[in-house]
């Protein structure tokens, strides 16, 4: 289980310019989620995404600070990853996942890990470095976007999995240079016996800067939430927000 925060902004700037003061807070919640951490950038226009990734906690990492203040972008993907019982803690292992200029990151587990191999285009089986469904979760979404495009493939992605595939959760953020996807399906009472009833929640707040959208466990004042069984679909161009149900 692990949790999520994301931004795209008007201006290029770094989590800790774009949350402002409670950012510390989001990340003290890898004290818990402590078995990694990834920041992935994909400026507004830019064909390829960047990503630096650890498998430790974020609050005890050297260098986690450096690496947020140097991820100075318009577009990043923030991931703290608590590892599903059996998977490695391993770099491989540790979100996010970047192929050209998509970024992702997941919350949550699909049964079995390797479920959703098989529908994976066989021209990205050899992308496949880990041993995790995040992954798996991630090159079937991207065989989607390849036969649908961006916003339909991501929901065809989804629909598939909760139509065919046993999970907790598949709450996942998508971005690429002009779009960005969050998916919101889950399972409420799959979260962790010791976690609060929004666990799996998904905020999200857009304003005259920029759109954020993160996991809950912080102090997130006057966000609104992402329903279950929806999407929220963010145009980098206009900065347009739109819900749409899956």
């Amino acid at each position: 289980m692990c949790r999520l925060l994301g931004y795209v902004s008007h201006e290029k700037q770094t989590f800790n310019s774009t949350v402002g003061s409670d950012f510390s807070e989001f990340v003290t919640l890898s004290s818990v989620h402590c078995d990694g951490w990834g920041v992935a950038t994909i400026d507004h226009n830019q064909s390829v995404a960047q990503m630096i990734r650890q498998p430790e906690a974020a609050n005890k990492s050297k260098d986690f600070s450096t690496a947020i203040e140097k991820s100075v972008s318009d577009g990043a993907l923030l991931h703290l990853r608590w590892a599903t019982a059996g998977l490695p803690v391993s770099e491989n292992n540790t979100h996010p996942f970047i192929y050209k200029d998509i970024s992702f990151i997941h919350n949550g587990a699909t049964y079995p890990p390797a479920a959703l191999e098989p529908l994976i285009s066989p021209e990205l089986i050899p992308h496949i470095q880990g041993d995790t469904d995040s992954e798996r979760y991630f090159y079937f979404v991207i065989t989607k976007i390849k036969e649908l495009g961006f916003i339909e493939g991501c929901k065809a992605a989804a629909n598939y999995i909760r139509a065919n595939v046993d999970y907790s959760s598949i709450n996942a953020m998508i971005m690429n240079e002009k779009q960005w996807v969050v998916i919101c399906e889950h399972h409420p009472d799959r979260a962790p016996d010791w976690a609060p009833d929004d666990y799996y929640e998904l905020k999200y707040k857009s304003d005259k800067q920029g759109v954020l959208v993160a996991s809950t466990g912080w102090n997130q004042p006057g966000w609104t939430v992402l329903a279950n069984h929806h999407m929220l679909v963010i145009d980098r161009d206009s900065f347009a927000v739109e819900v749409i149900p899956l």
